[in-house]
């Protein structure tokens, strides 16, 4: 794999855990260290700094173990047909096998139930073409060959397919509607922690006020763009981080909710293959609906 490097100043090894999120940076540093990662044509350390421009190659090869075998695990499927399978995934399940996820996820379920998955992302990633995080529930399109994955991601960056989410925040926003723009990029005193930065990517977040509450407000929002974990920063970024999401809010969470109260609620896509326009709908997990029960009796 060969690509060109868009960072400056900033260490070979951080970069590259910042390209590849699913794995460790101990696990990025071993495999630049055995030589597996080159910068134009030369072995360097994990400490080597990037200037910007260069050409970095890897050739580490994946091979299929124990992370990546089927295994028998709920599936709550909204649709499938020969070229797409829709999912409403569960809280708490994580997508795709990483350094530190060996089993449970989504692939290792798509793998028993699936025979044949795209294989565009590898045989850690079979037929992930979008992702959610593994405490957000809700609805996710895979792709059972590569020409439905080529068509669907096209769909996805293009923004003809399109995706709402429900959440549940803290305070009360007291616009009905509203967009908010914010770069997103790594945290500077947190790598693990995304945030708002001068130097990140554009992203772009429309929300909508579906009710007000004592101390809470639900609402809907759409992604204009596709960051790593962009509407928990940005919604953190206005003042109104969402409840349960302990990476963004040092803020009680006072419900029996584990993980954040973020809900992939609908998706819309034209099928890769008939060219029809299809709508999916994940309902409300029954959490955040309980949530929802109990705050309704203190509606401002």
């Amino acid at each position: 794999m060969n690509f060109k490097s868009d960072a400056k100043n900033l260490r070979l090894d951080v970069y590259l855990n910042e390209k590849f999120p699913d794995k460790s940076r101990s696990h990025i540093q071993k495999i630049i260290s055995s030589g597996a990662v080159t910068v134009e044509g030369k072995i360097v350390k994990p400490s080597f700094k990037l200037s910007g421009g260069e050409i970095i190659s890897v050739t580490e090869t994946e091979s299929v173990d124990a992370e990546y075998l089927p295994e028998n695990l709920p599936l709550d499927i909204l649709y499938e047909d020969a070229d797409i399978i829709v999912v409403n995934k569960a809280r708490g399940m994580t997508v795709h096998p990483a350094e530190t996820v060996h089993s449970g996820t989504l692939v290792n379920a798509l793998l028993f139930h699936c025979k044949d998955l795209s294989g565009i992302n590898g045989v850690r990633r079979p037929g992930i073409v979008h992702r959610l995080d593994k405490d957000t529930s809700g609805v996710m399109v895979v792709a059972k060959n590569d020409a439905a994955h080529v068509n669907l991601a096209e769909q996805i960056q293009s923004k003809t397919a399109v995706r709402t989410y429900l959440a549940i925040v803290h305070g009360i926003i007291s616009d009905g509607a509203g967009i908010i723009t914010g770069a997103i990029g790594r945290d500077k005193a947190d790598r693990k922690k995304m945030a708002v930065v001068a130097d990140g990517k554009p992203a772009v977040t429309e929300f909508k006020v579906l009710a007000r509450f004592e101390n809470f407000t639900y609402v809907e929002c759409k992604l204009q763009t596709g960051r790593t974990h962009q509407i928990r920063v940005h919604m953190a970024a206005i003042g109104h981080p969402l409840l349960g999401d302990t990476k963004y809010t040092a803020r009680k969470n006072i419900f029996a909710i584990d993980g954040q109260a973020l809900h992939s609620h609908t998706l819309s896509l034209t099928h890769p293959a008939t060219g029809e326009r299809m709508n999916f709908t994940a309902p409300l997990p029954d959490d955040m609906a309980e949530i929802l029960k109990r705050l309704g009796g203190r509606n401002v």
